[in-house]
């Protein structure tokens, strides 16, 4: 699949999911660090009908303890994601953090918006971004859809990765289904909670923590360990 968007700048972290945890703290502290800043701006749009506040106070909270404050950005809707007023604030940020939740409700918020592009410019200018399950979910191309673990089109961030969140604690079939499904010139990367692929610029990837495993087309299936790796 063609991806939408190419990018050259800050450093991505594609987070399985259980953000905001103690085991992230191994890779959250060296975002922090290499976002050169105190404050992490965290948008939980994917959150919206699963109580949003909740997610960001343990945000908050999380990053308290690194030494960083948490800065929300309440858009939950496309109406919110194209507020000038509202999105600008964006444009500053040096870590950018979109929340688990829904990934199909995350992509109809941002696909096509002001926020979107506000994320995407400020991290081709060197800003940190992480996206912890249905934000890493998004954040690829091609997408697994949730709602039947067929694919649908995510925004390119990620050319020709399928990231599948929560990779142990989702029933098997699902993980079956997706592999079955896979496109040919895609590669599936079942990623674990606390488990977290990070990539600066158009470096290579590197598995920061907890693990993860990866099906391409053809029956390869590899377990990844820490450390630098190719997904393709």
């Amino acid at each position: 699949m063609t991806g939408q968007v190419q990018l050259s700048g800050g450093t991505l972290a594609l987070v399985g999911g259980a953000e905001f945890e103690a085991p992230c703290k191994v890779f959250d502290s060296q975002l922090l660090a290499e976002s050169g800043g105190t404050e992490v701006l965290v948008i939980a749009a994917a959150a919206a009908f699963e109580n949003p506040a909740e997610k960001v106070a343990k945000a908050d909270a999380y990053f308290k303890k690194l030494g960083a404050t948490v800065r929300s950005l309440d858009v939950y809707n496309r109406r919110d994601a194209n507020d000038d007023a509202l999105v600008r604030t964006a444009k500053s940020a040096r870590f950018l953090y979109l929340t688990d939740g829904s990934p199909m409700h995350l992509r109809s918020v941002l696909k096509e918006t002001q926020l979107f592009e506000l994320i995407i410019a400020a991290h081709r200018k060197g800003a940190v971004l992480a996206a912890a399950g249905a934000g890493a979910t998004v954040l690829c191309d091609p997408m697994i859809d949730s709602r039947g673990g067929a694919y649908t089109v995510g925004f390119g961030v990620v050319e020709n990765v399928a990231l599948f969140p929560h990779h142990i604690n989702e029933p098997d079939h699902i993980w079956d289904r997706a592999v079955d499904l896979l496109p040919a010139d895609a590669t599936l990367v079942g990623l674990n909670d606390h488990a977290a692929l990070v990539r600066t610029g158009v470096g290579d990837w590197s598995l920061a923590a907890g693990s993860a495993v990866t099906y391409a087309a053809g029956g390869s299936i590899r377990t990844l360990k820490k450390g630098p790796i190719k997904l393709r």
